[in-house]
Parts: structure tokens; C-alpha cells; sequence
């Protein structure tokens, strides 16, 4: 791998790896990383070009961002672990399970999508137009360029088939807002084509991980084992 990734790592016990979405860092887990600390070795990645991990030469792709898991566990040393992935992250997070299905153990999406069809038109269409635009101005600024590769992410990225996911082996639990801007429709089609896949949606937009940590929590900690099935009452629509 041409370069280093920047990772927090907080707990003892099996690896829960942590994967943010487009723009952000691993500090987006701020609410989550204590919860889950006192049960999982919870490690916090920064991406490839995001928080404080460089931006390399390899290409700026979901696939490139999937490599480069596989290389930070490698040089870990790590075996086998859950992938917690949030939007973009949750994107990676797919790929990863598809190319790696040895490496994973669990596998939690929250707010993850199959292409930029999957994300409502009020939220893609000033994506698109936005990359459009930093595209036209990235041969003449550097900042143009930085800001046409974080959008190209969610416009031409991850382009995965509903039917390539029949081939992800995990144990899985899709999970998002009930007012999220991933089309409701299109994450019940990821949850519907994953063979042992639970599907929860619980009260919130698409950054329920932060302004709902606590349902958030308790639902993923109830799907890893951490939490009593009776204590958590989700909205499952």
C-alpha cells in the first residue's frame, strides 16, 4: 500500500472496524466508540484522502478504499472483522464483504447505496451538478480537483448490481433513518438481496449514528450480541 492510514483504536476483544462516510473522518463516531469499546477492539479508520490519512497516488475509488482495508489489516494483522460502515463507508464496506468474504465477520450498512439512483433527487441532483462544475475547474485548481474527486465518489461509485449481492456470505443488518436520503426502496432491495440480511429503520435522517446514538447503538449491539432482543423496539416499517 502507497501509504499509511490514521486510526484510532480504543477496547479489547474482536476487532469492530469503523468506516466513515464521504468528506468525513473517523471522528464521526464519536458516539458510538465508547459504547462499543467496552466490548469489541473498536479501530476507527480514516479513508484514503479524508481526516488525517493522505491522499496517495492509487486511485481515489470505493474499490481503491476496499484494497486499502485489506492492506491496514494486513499490516494489523487482523484476521477477521465486523465492518461498521456509514454511507460511503458502508459502501466500502460492501465491496469489501464481496472481495474479502474471509475477512469478515459481521457486516452492519447505515445508509449505504448501490449507485447514485439509490440517493433521493433533492440530495443527487446538486451532487451531480456540483462534480460537474469542480470537473470543468479541476485543470486549473488544485481545490477544484480535491472537491471533483470527494463528489465523483457519490455519482459514479460504488455501481454495484442488486444481484452481486447474493454473494456476500456475512451475517448482515442494513439499517437507516426513516427520513434518510437513501430512498427507502432502494434499501430494502440492498437488505432484500443479501442472503441472512435484518433490515431496521429507526426515527431520523441519514446521520442517525450521531443524532440517535442510542437507539443506533443499542440496535447494532443488539445484532452483535451486545444487547437483549427485547430491549430494542426499532421502527421497522
Amino acid at each position: 500500500m502507497d501509504i499509511q492510514l490514521h486510526y484510532e483504536e480504543y477496547g479489547q476483544g474482536e476487532v469492530l472496524l469503523l468506516l466513515h462516510g464521504n468528506g468525513e473522518s473517523g471522528e464521526y463516531f464519536r458516539n458510538q466508540i465508547p459504547y462499543f469499546s467496552k466490548k469489541y477492539r473498536v479501530i476507527a479508520v480514516d479513508t484514503r484522502g479524508h481526516g488525517k490519512s493522505p491522499r496517495g497516488a492509487e486511485p481515489f475509488t470505493i474499490r481503491q478504499f476496499a484494497d486499502d482495508l485489506k492492506g491496514f489489516m494486513d499490516e494489523k494483522k487482523i484476521a477477521r472483522a465486523h465492518l461498521l460502515g456509514f454511507s460511503d463507508g458502508g459502501n466500502i464496506a460492501m465491496v469489501f464483504a464481496l472481495k474479502y468474504p474471509s475477512r469478515v465477520n459481521r457486516l452492519i450498512l447505515n445508509g449505504a447505496n448501490l449507485d447514485g439512483g439509490g440517493v433521493k433527487p433533492s440530495v443527487q441532483i446538486p451532487i451531480i451538478i456540483g462534480y460537474g462544475m469542480a470537473s470543468l475547474c479541476a485543470k486549473v485548481s488544485q481545490k477544484a480537483r480535491a472537491n471533483a474527486e470527494m463528489l465523483r465518489l457519490m455519482v459514479k461509485d460504488p455501481n454495484l448490481k442488486k444481484e452481486e449481492l447474493a454473494k456476500i456470505k456475512s451475517k448482515t443488518l442494513v439499517i437507516a433513518g426513516t427520513k434518510d436520503m437513501i430512498k427507502e426502496k432502494h434499501t430494502r432491495l440492498i437488505a432484500g438481496n443479501i442472503p441472512d440480511c435484518r433490515l431496521v429503520f429507526l426515527p431520523g435522517d441519514h446521520f442517525i449514528a450521531g443524532k440517535n446514538p442510542q437507539a443506533f447503538n443499542q440496535t447494532v449491539g443488539q445484532f452483535l450480541g451486545m444487547e437483549k432482543a427485547a430491549a430494542i423496539r426499532p421502527n421497522r416499517r
